[in-house]
C-alpha cells in the first residue's frame, strides 16, 4: 500500500445537542477500536479538534471502547 495512508473507520459519532463536541468511536486498520472527544467553536472555522486524549487507547470491540467512552466522558453517558 505504498503511498496510500491507512485510515480509521468511525462507526458511531454522537454530538451533544448544541453541537460543540462529539464523541467518535473508530476501528483502527488493525483491528483495534477506541474512542476520542472533539470540540469545535462555531466562530473558528477550522472545525473539529481533539480535546480527550483517547485517541491512543486501544479496545478489542466497538462495545469496549463505547464502554470505556461513557467512563471517561461525563455527557457521553446520557446520550
Amino acid at each position: 500500500m505504498e503511498g496510500r495512508a491507512l485510515r480509521i473507520t468511525v462507526l458511531k459519532s454522537v454530538n451533544t445537542p448544541d453541537g460543540g463536541r462529539c464523541v467518535d468511536i473508530f476501528r483502527r486498520p488493525d483491528g483495534s477500536y477506541g474512542f476520542e472527544e472533539f470540540r469545535r467553536d462555531v466562530e473558528d472555522p477550522s472545525g473539529w479538534f481533539g480535546i480527550g486524549g483517547h485517541r491512543e487507547l486501544r479496545f478489542k470491540s466497538e462495545a469496549e471502547a463505547g464502554a470505556a467512552a461513557a467512563s471517561a466522558v461525563p455527557w457521553f453517558v446520557d446520550a
